[in-house]
């Protein structure tokens, strides 16, 4: 008998014991999955694993209600499952975890402006912010992971347009984009102060990674970019 291929192929042939509960040993075999990925799991993922009769909805239904007031607990973001530390117990790993580098404003509104307008390009970034947009400020993000290049524009110049990536919903423990707060919840916890331009909207974001029909594929990143695409290195740093 040939050795399975795959993590997933060897916990599979585990899932179904000749005795024993099914739901419970398909629970096992997701929570290993889960442990062991250093990135959250979709349910279509966690389901290959599992046996065919034990749903996977019922399976992640399980695990929530056993880890529920646990020290860690399973928490759906970035469009998958993870497990996470509980948040009233944040406090006691704070020491032990690497310090992000602080965003400077700048780079927060940057961030701001492409998770509820993506895809946009710098010139729009700079449109909306009103002021120069620095060369560092988008090569941060980039490096962060949080942001990413997802075409070229179909316009003069064809300027790159940028998106939200996985890795931003899951650092700012959101299930997906649309999670993100509106108009009436940013009033509520006074990120907006006083009275709001009586024009003021914010878009439902939308991180589709389809491009759209205004946007190319990237093709040659290489290739000399419009005066769009640059800026003053210190415009806004």
């Amino acid at each position: 008998m040939s050795a399975p291929e795959t993590i997933q192929d060897r916990l599979a042939e585990t899932a179904a014991p000749a005795e024993g509960d099914p739901l419970a040993q398909a629970c096992r075999v997701a929570e290993a999955l889960l442990f062991a990925s250093v990135k959250p799991l979709s349910a279509e993922e966690i389901a290959r694993a599992l046996p065919a009769a034990v749903p996977v909805a019922q399976v992640i239904a399980a695990l929530e209600r056993l880890y529920k007031g646990r020290g860690v607990t399973l928490r759906q973001v970035a469009g998958g499952y993870a497990f996470r530390t509980a948040p009233d117990l944040a406090y006691l790993l704070a020491p032990e975890a690497e310090q992000p580098r602080r965003l400077s404003r700048a780079a927060l509104e940057t961030l701001a402006i492409i998770a509820y307008h993506q895809p946009v390009t710098r010139a729009e970034i700079e449109d909306i912010r009103g002021v120069a947009t620095a060369r560092g400020t988008l090569d941060i993000l980039l490096e962060a992971g949080w942001i990413r290049l997802r075409g070229r524009r179909r316009s003069p110049g064809r300027p790159v347009t940028f998106g939200t990536t996985p890795g931003f919903l899951d650092h700012f423990g959101l299930a997906r984009i649309d999670d993100l707060p509106g108009l009436e919840e940013l009033k509520g916890t006074g990120f907006l102060e006083g009275p709001a331009a009586r024009d003021l909207s914010i878009p439902v974001p939308d991180d589709d990674p389809d491009l759209r029909a205004d946007e190319d594929p990237l093709g040659d990143l290489f290739a000399p970019l419009d005066d769009g695409d640059a800026a003053p290195p210190d415009a806004d740093a």
